[in-house]
């Protein structure tokens, strides 16, 4: 990941637009903090398929039971 100034920014955008259709990622600061990302657009997260995750997980068959520690409140 890249940091650069705005202003050089502005003056090399042609040339940071090509790196980052590479897939380089830019952080572009303004007086010294970082205000803006760049990265190239469809470098997006692939969205989760719903039930991917079924059988990896096991909940025990008392979990909804109520615990002795709270018996008192009940």
């Amino acid at each position: 990941m890249t940091t650069i100034a705005l202003d050089d920014a502005q003056s090399r955008l042609p040339d940071i637009i090509a790196a980052v259709a590479q897939g380089e990622e830019y952080i572009i600061t303004l007086d010294g903090k970082p205000v803006a990302k760049m990265t190239a657009a469809g470098q997006e997260r692939p969205r989760p398929v719903f039930g991917s995750a079924r059988g990896k997980f096991e909940m025990a068959e008392d979990f909804d039971a109520p615990l002795d520690d709270f018996a008192e409140y009940m």
